[in-house]
């Protein structure tokens, strides 16, 4: 049965034993030989499949082009057959494989997602751990194991510890997840994956400056960047090199200065002996390319576009208050006090953080598509500023304790809006979950993420290539070492142009 670790600050000359350590325990966790069930590889092959429709949807992206190109200016390295890259026939070393790949995957914001004491994308750790598995030929039986954990690992970290309250970037959880994740995948020693889960923390903590304001292209690169830390972290502490101990409990560690200070405390759950890493099944996926609570949002706004036609007229309109968790408010709504979520000339990235922005395109479209609705055109249409700048958001305490909830069933993401119209009259509603979350109204099975990854991939990859990838990851459980090639997809002919990559030092 899952165990609740309590996890505090130690003065040095406590000489915190390294067995009892957060980061010798989370190697426990990756070592254990516990078979990963059916339900958990169902849910492996589908996002995989996922990564696989966001990251061809943006092939030709700034930030794509550029990871790519840099991905490209490393030779295969020694020792292994090197890593595929999206798009391309071309492989790099695994690390850089990693980056080109992790930012490709989080550029739309598209993909998985959990959210608890803090927030987190595990589907991040995909591209590391498929990099690595490709680079050392290993066997599908291998990479659902390795993916298993780095799921379960940043699961469980994301339950327990709180990141943005410090205002530190979510990706702090990713290092140590994905190190685990690589160090089940080639099974190494619990020694070597302590090592590693330290020095991927040690270098993956930063500020979330990168969400806030302006809001940059390095949004999509963070969690590559930590992918491919947690690449290089593995590869040293497979040479034998060592980390900072104790990197989460030490007197000047992550906790003690970077988090809740040397009086803090948490309990961090991991899977007992012999118990299943299940954690992928408590995540979901997106169905509209936004930050993920605005997901919810974006469907409501769609309901009502169909039943209340009249509120997609500012004319009509005389305030939208929406009232959501404490997250929502202070992180994409009014509550972040940034003036660029009302900007219309304000960049892709920054109004995929916007609520105010999603539910009014949202609401006057009665759709939303991953590039038309970021459209500078689109989001300056003066009716669509008009009715922009009506909404605000406030926080309301039990939206706040049913996103902190831990009973998933009551678990929420959502809210209720208020649409007070120039006559007086209010419209209200509210919604929990999006409508592809789990207990949503149309939850996201195997069709839904097949038919994600056709929509995204049209004119982009050719039918033939799709299917020849769906066949091969569907029976990943059976790939055998050296087979997990087949997990890359090429585009069509003359979608990418390589000698458009942009030039840098290497």
């Amino acid at each position: 049965m899952t165990v609740n670790h309590k996890v505090r600050v130690y003065r040095s000359e406590e000489n915190l034993p390294r067995e009892d350590q957060l980061a010798y325990k989370i190697a426990k966790v990756a070592v254990d030989p516990v078979e990963v069930d059916s339900e958990v590889t169902n849910m492996v092959i589908n996002r995989i499949i996922d990564n696989a429709s966001v990251a061809i949807a943006s092939l030709n992206r700034g930030p794509i082009v550029s990871a790519r190109a840099q991905a490209l200016s490393h030779p295969v390295s020694a020792n292994g057959q090197g890593a595929g890259i999206f798009g391309i026939a071309e492989k790099s070393s695994p690390e850089w494989a990693a980056w080109a790949n992790g930012v490709a995957v989080r550029e739309l914001d598209y993909h998985d997602t959990f959210l608890a004491a803090d927030y987190s994308h595990p589907g991040d750790n995909i591209p590391p751990i498929l990099a690595v598995a490709q680079h050392t030929g290993a066997s599908g039986r291998d990479l659902i194991r390795g993916l298993a954990t780095g799921y379960e690992i940043q699961v469980d970290l994301v339950k327990a510890i709180c990141l943005h309250k410090h205002k530190i970037d979510h990706v702090a959880h990713l290092g140590p997840s994905a190190a685990a994740g690589i160090g089940t995948l080639l099974n190494l020693d619990v020694e070597t994956i302590f090592q590693a889960v330290g020095q991927a923390l040690h270098t993956t903590t930063a500020t979330r400056q990168s969400r806030k304001g302006e809001i940059s292209t390095w949004k999509a690169h963070a969690p590559a960047f930590a992918g491919k830390m947690a690449v290089e972290a593995v590869d040293r502490a497979m040479r034998g090199q060592t980390s900072p101990v104790p990197i989460y409990e030490g007197e000047d560690g992550v906790i003690a200065w970077l988090l809740d200070g040397p009086d803090a405390s948490y309990e961090v759950p991991l899977p007992g002996d012999g118990e299943a890493k299940r954690a992928i099944l408590d995540t979901y996926t997106k169905e509209h390319s936004a930050e993920y609570q605005a997901q919810a949002w974006i469907d409501l706004a769609r309901k009502l576009n169909r039943e209340h036609p009249e509120a997609t007229d500012p004319q009509n309109v005389a305030s939208i208050l929406i009232k959501t968790s404490h997250h929502t408010h202070y992180v994409i709504g009014s509550g972040a006090n940034d003036p660029q979520k009302y900007d219309p000339t304000a960049s892709r990235e920054t109004l995929d953080h916007s609520i105010p922005y999603i539910f009014t395109v949202a609401l006057q479209d009665g759709a939303w598509h991953h590039v038309d609705s970021y459209a500078p055109e689109r989001a300056a249409r003066p009716d669509t500023v008009a009715l922009w700048h009506k909404v605000t958001t406030e926080e309301d305490p039990e939206w706040t304790r049913r996103y902190h909830s831990l009973d998933i069933q009551e678990k929420a993401f959502g809210g209720s809006v208020e649409i007070t119209l120039a006559d007086g009259t209010v419209i209200r509603d509210e919604i929990a979950v999006a409508d592809a979350h789990p207990l949503g109204a149309r939850p996201f099975a195997r069709e839904q993420y097949i038919n994600k990854l056709r929509t995204l991939a049209a004119g982009l990859v050719e039918d033939a290539e799709i299917d020849r990838f769906l066949a091969a990851v569907e029976r990943l459980p059976e790939l055998a070492a050296g087979e997990l090639d087949q997990l890359n997809i090429t585009a069509a002919p003359g979608v990418i142009n390589l000698a458009a990559g942009p030039k840098g030092l290497f």
